[in-house]
């Protein structure tokens, strides 16, 4: 079964909005707020557009209370699980 992997997740965001200058990334981005990232409402929006078109997958709202990456990949890979298992 595919997984979105952080490494998936932070090519798409800065497919999609770019990256602001001094931000890594490649570091340890796991638990750092998009918001701190860079990303606001918007970029997010076009990133889970984006994930929903390449992945096949229908997001729920909870995709809008994802503040980090991690809580983010949570959302999307249970998603891809649950879409698995139907």
């Amino acid at each position: 079964m595919k997984q979105l992997e952080l490494k998936e997740l932070t090519a798409l965001l800065r497919e999609c909005a770019g990256e602001e200058d001094g931000v890594d990334l490649e570091g340890d981005v796991l638990d750092i707020a998009f918001t701190d990232l860079g990303y606001d409402s918007l970029a997010m929006l076009q990133t889970t557009g984006r994930v929903e078109r390449d992945y096949d997958v229908t997001l729920d709202e909870a995709i809008d209370s994802a503040g980090t990456p991690r809580e983010y990949l949570d959302v999307v890979n249970r998603a891809l699980s649950a879409r698995e298992a139907a």
